[in-house]
């Protein structure tokens, strides 16, 4: 990758990682959008998941005392469940597809019956949640959008969902690595240089969007981030769908 594109996607791991910082959310889809136009499927996946380990690691430990660990074992356990079977098929959807995938669960889970409305303190459902988004996560680089509608289900508050969450994805997005970089037939590898930038450039987009996440309410984190959920989502669908369904060039 040559200076000008790197310094492009320096400045935008900053912005993404600050999004995610003040909402947990956001930023890692807008990157993998923007990698997947940039760079074949597996190498993107390689690069989004070192972006987003820094990223949600450096997060979790900014908040550490707010994680909650009762909900992480059961989603943790669902995401060994899946990461196995797909270890096994090892399949490499086409970009339509992840992106149809991706926006189209949020939208999938609220049409769901009340009894059946998420809550990250429900054993069953961690594991139910956990295998979902792994498979999302294999299948397109991020599970955000799935993710973090399970989250904003529960009673926790801003700083718990940030942090709880953040743990999560250390251990998705380190699945995601190994799958893409040693698992599938097409293994892709990084660019040293380019994985150092984007381990600096998360963590320090992470510690500019600690004080603005201090300054918010749960109510307007909540509103903020639902919003956010909606907009995401319906653009991948809509993407999705002009790719699937657009005449080949």
């Amino acid at each position: 990758m040559t200076p000008i594109p790197m310094l492009w996607i320096s400045l935008l791991m900053i912005g993404t990682a600050f999004l995610s910082g003040v909402f947990g959310m956001a930023g890692g889809l807008i990157l993998i959008g923007v990698l997947l136009a940039l760079l074949p499927l597996p190498e993107a996946m390689a690069l989004h998941a070192i972006t987003q380990l820094a990223s949600n690691g450096w997060r979790g430990m900014l908040w550490w005392r707010y994680v909650r660990w009762r909900p992480i074992g059961g989603f943790l356990a669902g995401c060994a469940l899946a990461l196995l079977v797909w270890s096994l098929w090892r399949y490499v959807p086409s970009k339509s597809l992840a992106m149809l995938f991706l926006g189209g669960t949020p939208f999938l889970v609220r049409l769901m019956p009340a009894r059946m409305k998420p809550n990250p303190e429900h054993p069953a459902q961690g594991i139910a949640y956990g295998g979902a988004c792994m498979t999302l996560m294999l299948l397109t680089g991020v599970n955000g959008p799935l993710l973090d509608t399970f989250f904003l289900g529960g009673k926790m508050d801003r700083r718990e969902i940030i942090a709880t969450k953040a743990v999560c994805q250390v251990f998705g997005h380190a699945a995601k690595f190994v799958y893409f970089s040693a698992a599938i037939d097409q293994a892709a590898s990084v660019d040293p240089i380019m994985a150092g930038l984007a381990v600096a450039m998360s963590m320090a987009g992470t510690s500019l969007a600690r004080p603005v996440l201090e300054r918010l309410t749960d109510t307007q984190y909540r509103l903020w981030a639902n919003r956010i959920i909606t907009l995401i989502a319906g653009y991948y669908v809509a993407h999705g769908a002009w790719l699937l369904f657009s005449p080949p060039a």
